[in-house]
């Protein structure tokens, strides 16, 4: 039986890239060294843990409308899906570092986005959890990743903040439904206004 071990070394953002894409610097530890691995068909799902840093006054205010009021936070602070992820892992022996790619995205209709925006500093807790296809031997033989396999990584929050106002200098998404687009759209056309932005800033108190 095929023995792998995972370790995140580093998290980084990719500069020349047409969206946001984080690259994880995964580490993988064959412990049945005899058996040479031919390649792996990995998966990855990547979880948020909140439960495990502490938050400012002015993060619990961002979060409120993920996580509720904070006095309920004991109840709604839970783990919760940050995105799915794959590679594949060339031949190796003992072991090997490759590039996990994962992608991000601006949108607050997203619970991670939501999430990253509102952690002002610190570190943001990460599970990675593990699953995929090995194959291995000669003759041919196939695995599956145990589905104990997972890892753990503390993402400096900074690293995502940086690589938004990279992609996306003093700019944030704003998500609406069509019909709420074209009234404000026609609202825009009937004031005057050059951008919605400044129909927006004009219909804010």
């Amino acid at each position: 039986m095929i023995d792998l071990d995972f370790a995140v070394e580093d998290m980084r953002a990719e500069q020349f890239t047409a969206s946001p894409l984080l690259m994880c610097a995964l580490r993988v530890t064959n412990n049945t060294p005899d058996i040479p691995i031919r390649n792996v068909m990995l998966r990855c799902q990547i979880r948020i843990e909140p439960t495990r840093r502490h938050y400012a006054a002015r993060e619990h205010e961002k979060l409120s409308e993920l996580f509720g009021l904070q006095e309920r936070w004991g109840e709604t602070l839970r783990s919760f899906l940050w995105t799915h992820t794959d590679a594949l892992i060339p031949a190796f022996d003992t072991d090997c570092v490759i590039d996990l790619p994962v992608p991000c995205s601006y949108d607050f209709n997203i619970a991670a986005t939501t999430y990253f925006h509102g952690i002002e500093d610190g570190e943001v807790p990460l599970s990675l959890l593990f699953s995929g296809t090995i194959f291995y031997g000669d003759p041919l033989q196939i695995e599956q990743i145990a589905w104990s396999n997972e890892a753990s990584y503390r993402l400096p929050v900074a690293v995502w903040h940086d690589m938004m106002a990279h992609h996306y200098p003093n700019g944030l998404f704003l998500c609406l439904g069509k019909e709420v687009f074209d009234r404000l759209q026609s609202y825009k056309r009937a004031h005057g206004h050059p951008t919605m932005e400044r129909a927006l800033t004009a219909l804010l108190p």
